[in-house]
């Protein structure tokens, strides 16, 4: 984990340091960082695959600002083992959409406002709701490991569970 927040700090501090007028220039976007970090660490096989199956990277791709809460493979794997399958491939597409689509909101979030809110509307119009629990930032009782990571289309919090709708 210490790993994936170096290499996600790195990246973000690169697209700090290019400048407010630069920064939603064409960079990484949520799909491509995704892919750049798990080449790096790992961490996202199994959302990468489910964003696939599900038939959401040009939702995730496109110029529209968006707020993801992406959960790391082990979220997934607890989340396998609730569910009593294998993968992602075991979890019919609808059913993978409506949980993925639970985990992105229009506009551009950061912490602070992700924290300030009550609750936020996500893309399947189902509502979250973001609170401190023990001085830890949670998104529906999911612990927000890594906030605030600055693409060109939106900001990334990895979070370490699967949000249910």
């Amino acid at each position: 984990m210490r790993r994936l927040a170096a290499l996600l700090l790195s990246a973000g501090l690169l697209l700090t340091l290019a400048g407010p007028a630069a920064a939603r220039q064409p960079g990484p976007n949520i799909v491509q960082a995704a892919i750049a970090v798990n080449a790096e660490t790992g961490e996202f096989d199994d959302l990468i695959a489910a964003v696939v199956r599900a038939g959401l990277v040009d939702t995730l791709s496109a110029n529209r600002q968006l707020t993801v809460f992406a959960p790391t493979d082990a979220a997934f794997e607890h989340l396998f083992d609730v569910l009593g399958v294998d993968s992602v491939d075991d979890i019919p597409v609808p059913v993978l959409t409506a949980v993925l689509l639970h985990h992105v909101a229009p506009g551009e979030r950061f912490s602070g406002d992700v924290l300030a809110s009550t609750r936020i509307r996500m893309l399947d119009k189902s509502f979250t709701r973001p609170s401190l629990q023990g001085g830890i930032p949670t998104i529906d009782g999911a612990a927000i490991v890594i906030p605030d990571v600055d693409v060109s289309n939106g900001v990334i919090h990895i979070i370490d569970a699967v949000l249910l709708p």
